[in-house]
């Protein structure tokens, strides 16, 4: 499992990644990546966030195939912060080792380039996430309630995790013995 900066040579893989589960868009994410609202991802939103530098988007590869995309988010230098986000899987590539490997290069280079604090935003209602992120070794610290309104119109209340720089080398630790269980 690698992460590639994501380019145009992923954008088709990566609209069949996502539209291989159209169901979950609406009832866990904050925005849709399906149809249309994938092609004003790519041309508007990725190119502003890729401008701003406050985003750097990661197309999850298993082999020569995307599985998914996952990214830093509102990375701020200045408070050594940043957030990993808009994650998505295909169906196929959930529950193995795809989350700890990615999870693991993203928070790697995190610490490794000075971040001090990387958190998790997650909907409140996604209990599958909300334990991934656990398992990952972050810690919960509370629930901001009806902090967004998600693309749907539904009121999203997000639970928040980090990991902070002290906790890296356990957390790393977890993480690599995960990814090890998963080789024969």
């Amino acid at each position: 499992m690698t992460l590639e900066p994501l380019a145009e040579i992923h954008r088709e893989p990566l609209r069949a990644a996502c539209a291989a589960d159209p169901e979950i868009w609406e009832a866990q994410y904050s925005l849709s990546l399906l149809g249309e609202h994938f092609d004003r991802f790519w041309t508007e939103r990725r190119p502003a966030d890729a401008a701003s530098g406050a985003c750097r988007h990661f197309a999850v590869m298993t082999g020569d195939r995307c599985v998914g995309i996952t990214a830093f988010l509102k990375i701020d230098p200045a408070n050594a912060s940043l957030e990993i986000g808009l994650t998505y899987y295909a169906p196929e590539a959930r529950g193995g080792p795809v989350n700890p490997c990615a999870k693991r290069l993203l928070l790697g280079e995190a610490f490794e380039t000075g971040f001090g604090r990387v958190q998790f935003h997650v909907d409140e209602t996604n209990a599958r996430s909300r334990a991934a992120v656990l398992k990952l070794g972050a810690t919960f610290e509370g629930i901001q309630r009806w902090d967004r309104i998600v693309w749907t119109g539904r009121r999203r209340s997000t639970a928040v995790y980090s990991v902070i720089a002290p906790e890296w080398p356990a957390v790393r630790s977890g993480l690599d013995r995960r990814i090890a269980a998963f080789s024969p």
